[in-house]
Formats: structure tokens, sequence, C-alpha cells
């Protein structure tokens, strides 16, 4: 039996899923305010979603029910202003930016 087996080296499948996710600034604005809302009690949960399209942080009032808000980066945006996104629990873009910081700060959540 003839078996061809291949060593592969500096495989670069890896080196492009980094770019399929929040880089490290931007999962560290995310968590801050993620922080912020725990500690008020507005948020008590969340979860991340990854597709190959985009990357969503979705958030909960509570653990047991479906997410309050999702915070997506779009990978291959259709617009300027669409590379950041806060959706509701059915997909309906309610604010978007092409700054995560920007968004993040001029969001008045109690309103949203």
């Amino acid at each position: 039996m003839n078996r061809n087996i291949k060593l592969v080296v500096n495989n670069t499948f890896f080196e492009k899923d980094k770019k399929l996710f929040f880089d490290k600034k931007e999962l560290q604005i995310i968590l801050n305010l993620y922080a912020k809302k725990v500690s008020e009690g507005s948020w008590k949960d969340y979860g991340l979603n990854i597709s190959s399209k985009q990357v969503g942080f979705s958030v909960f009032k509570n653990s047991t029910d479906s997410a309050v808000y999702k915070i997506c980066k779009n990978f291959k945006p259709v617009s300027y202003n669409l590379k950041y996104l806060i959706t509701d629990s059915k997909g309906k873009i309610l604010k978007n930016s092409n700054s995560l910081k920007n968004l993040l700060s001029t969001t008045n959540w109690k309103k949203l």
C-alpha cells in the first residue's frame, strides 16, 4: 500500500483566520463597555458569533433569553459606514459606523 504524506510548514490558513475576528483593540473596547454595563446591571451575558462574512458580539439581558443587541464587524462591507453595526435580536440595523469606538461611545443604549 503506497501512501503519500505531505508535511505542511508555514500554512497560511491560520494567518488568514486571524483577520476573521475582532482585533485586540476592538475586543478591548467592547469588553470595557460590557464590563460597565454588567456593573450597572443592564447586561448579564454575552456570546460570540463568527462567520466568513462577520463576527458578532451578542449581548443578553438574561442567560436564557435571546440576544438583545449584537455588535458586529463586517469583513467585506458593501458601504464604508457598514463596517461596524449594532443590530437588534431580529438583525435590524439600529446604528452603524466605520469606527467601532465612535459607534459604541455615541450610542445611547437606554434609547435603543
